[in-house]
């Protein structure tokens, strides 16, 4: 059901538009306000999928309201209805966030496909914001040790900047989760978030990835393409073991963080990008350096920001929290039984030396949730652990 509130002070047409919604389809309700400080106390204390609200009404007009509104519940739809001499400040509300505004006396298939589009728009807001949640709540950042509380602190510090971040730690670390929160918590955040393994590409293949194509470029280049820094305009691209970059790829990507531009492989024609880079590396890039392997000029305009993630054997007073957490997880996913962990098993895993890092944790919690009792003894992991 559609929850619909009509913002009126002319009775007559106040009364024309909760017929014509009403009888338009079953499910939407319409309910009615006569003014405009009627209507948002109505807001303020009801739950709306949209509202039509006149501009011109007595002890507080539609623009007011309108604005109010976007403070408390901004994701409300709002359809603004002008009369004749409104229509300059009807275009004027879109910019304060109206979705849009129809003109009175109101033109029937004008009205009902609008307020549809409204509808429509307000429930793929409700969308992406549950995704939004799922993908957060996905790459949370388990652990109260000092080393975590010390990168949360630096998140809250370097996220709402556009300071360039380099990630540093071993396989199976979570680089990857300290990226995603500094995008989550940016202004950024609306925007694209584009990861790329740069490990998983092949050389010959990493500048069109990550700047585009032009058709003709190559044999296999039969249409142009834009690059993953095109994709990530606005927003944030993780550069993901950026280490396993060639040098070629890298003078690239020094020009895009230089001077805000790319150009496609096989035109000179420069394209713009807004982008913010977070680059993450299992490699010591100084040692790198040295080698020849890895540009210098590169590696500062990186790291601005350092962000080095301890491995699970430094924070293993965090153990106890990531299991628990994908006991869950893991129970959630396979549709086994919620089960408990002994002390004794938690104390066992807490002493083993954990040289996949975080992700080889999961995997035996995982094993041992499939494959032990009722609760999972310390039994169970000399089982089962295979350490």
């Amino acid at each position: 059901m559609s929850r619909i509130l009509v913002i009126e002070d002319e009775a007559a047409i106040r009364r024309v538009l909760v017929k014509i919604l009403s009888e338009e389809n079953d499910s939407y309700t319409v309910e009615e306000a006569e003014d405009g400080l009627k209507g948002l106390e109505t807001v303020k204390n009801n739950d709306y999928d949209l509202v039509l609200c006149d501009i011109k009404m007595p002890k507080m007009d539609g623009v007011e309201v309108l604005e109010a509104v976007k403070k408390i519940k901004p994701e409300i739809p709002f359809i603004m209805i002008s009369g004749h001499g409104d229509l300059d400040t009807a275009v004027g509300t879109m910019r304060a966030g109206a979705f849009d505004y129809i003109s009175k006396p109101p033109d029937l298939n004008r009205l009902l496909t609008t307020v549809r589009n409204a509808l429509d728009r307000k429930e793929l807001v409700v969308e992406n914001k549950i995704l939004k949640k799922k993908v957060s709540k996905n790459y949370e950042m388990i652990g109260d040790s000092k080393e975590i509380s010390s990168i949360k602190d630096m998140i809250e510090k370097v996220a709402p900047t556009d300071a360039r971040v380099l990630i540093t730690g071993s396989n199976g670390t979570g680089k990857e989760l300290v990226a995603h929160w500094l995008h989550e918590k940016s202004p950024r955040s609306n925007g694209p978030f584009i990861e790329v393994n740069c490990a998983a590409i092949p050389s010959e293949l990493i500048e069109s990835e990550l700047f585009g194509h032009v058709r003709g470029a190559f044999t296999s280049a039969v249409k142009d393409r834009a690059g993953k820094f095109e994709a990530a305009n606005k927003g944030t691209i993780f550069l993901d073991e950026i280490g396993d970059m060639s040098l070629a790829a890298q003078a690239k990507v020094l020009r895009a963080l230089q001077e805000s531009k790319i150009s496609r492989v096989g035109t000179d024609k420069d394209i713009k990008v807004n982008v913010r880079v977070i680059a993450a590396t299992n490699k010591d890039l100084k040692k790198e350096i040295t080698d020849g392997k890895f540009r210098e000029d590169l590696y500062h305009r990186l790291a601005v920001i350092l962000i080095k993630v301890p491995s699970l054997n430094d924070r293993r007073n965090d153990i106890p929290l990531l299991i628990s957490h994908f006991t869950q997880k893991v129970t959630s996913e396979q549709g086994i039984a919620p089960k408990m962990f002994s002390s004794a098993a938690i104390k066992l895993l807490q002493g083993y030396d954990w040289t996949g890092n975080i992700r080889e944790l999961r995997n035996v919690v995982e094993r041992l949730i499939i494959l032990g009792g009722k609760e999972v003894t310390d039994e169970d992991v000399k089982l089962f652990a295979s350490k």
